[in-house]
């Protein structure tokens, strides 16, 4: 016997269902006890007995290995965020992304870097610079098995000149993984350009050019960036363009750049009459 809720007689037996969720709701904070003594005596007997249960196994935990806090009187140092970054690595693990990089030849110190900075892009985007002071803030070290205290916003450019040149690799096989791992159909592909301006001259970027800005920075040079993805959001491939060129000119770079990523080259998404073939893909362009 846990606890003795006394006798529910001479309450009819009909409502005795009704009264034990009350009490249950009562217990848990949602509701608060019913104007009803039978209720409101039971309720008072059930928290009378956990809080002698609760004091008791208090005074064995603390006689064996537990010990008293006074919460007015300690600190708490370096703590860190755990939670994010651990479900950011375990979708790291799932979609065998080190795997991927290591397949084109890169070490594990940019597998290691390139985890780091795409988890941060996941929780908390932001510069290179940033993203340094938020992984020291964080227990990716821990979680990773590494203690990674010295970085540089220069190691972290290197490290995206180094993925840059294997791109279209690592996008073709994350498609793969991706389409296996969640059973994607890839019937319908949305494409879609947006733009990014340089501050400075850019002088040594031979695509960097004055063009629409989507910024409202026509002042300043940019980049075109057009982005594909699947009807449910996985991303299949991006190309980086002249920052004066079209949208429209655009279209046949990109068709190619998905032959090649989704290794599907017979099955043109658009045909020059504009219907979308039985076999093919369909495309969207916003």
């Amino acid at each position: 016997m846990i606890c003795s809720l006394g006798n529910l007689d001479p309450g009819p037996a009909e409502k005795w269902v009704r009264v034990a969720k009350n009490i249950e709701k009562a217990l848990s904070g949602q509701l608060e006890v019913e104007d009803n003594l039978l209720t409101q005596e039971i309720v008072e007997k059930i928290r009378s007995k956990r809080n002698s249960d609760e004091q008791a196994h208090k005074l064995d935990s603390e006689t064996e290995r537990w010990q008293t806090v006074d919460t007015e009187h300690f600190s708490v140092d370096e703590a860190r965020e755990a939670g994010p970054v651990h479900v950011g690595h375990q979708m790291w693990e799932k979609l065998r992304i080190s795997e991927v990089l290591r397949a084109v030849g890169l070490d594990e110190n940019t597998c290691l870097l390139t985890e780091m900075m795409t988890i941060n892009r996941l929780v908390e985007p932001s510069s290179e610079l940033a993203t340094i002071d938020w992984v020291s803030r964080t227990a990716l070290p821990d979680i990773l098995g590494e203690k990674v205290r010295v970085l540089s916003p220069s190691t972290l450019y290197r490290n995206m000149d180094r993925l840059h040149e294997h791109r279209e690799k690592i996008e073709s096989d994350l498609a793969q993984i991706e389409r296996s791992l969640f059973n994607l159909r890839e019937t319908v592909l949305l494409y879609d350009l947006t733009s990014t301006y340089f501050e400075g001259q850019a002088q040594k970027n031979e695509k960097a050019k004055h063009g629409y800005s989507r910024d409202h920075r026509p002042d300043c040079k940019q980049v075109v960036i057009g982005m594909v993805v699947d009807d449910e959001g996985f991303p299949k491939a991006h190309e980086v363009f002249a920052g004066n060129r079209t949208d429209s000119t655009t279209m046949d770079e990109v068709l190619t750049a998905i032959d090649k990523r989704l290794g599907r080259a017979q099955e043109r998404a658009i045909e020059a009459t504009g219907e979308v073939p039985s076999s093919g893909r369909s495309w969207v362009v916003l």
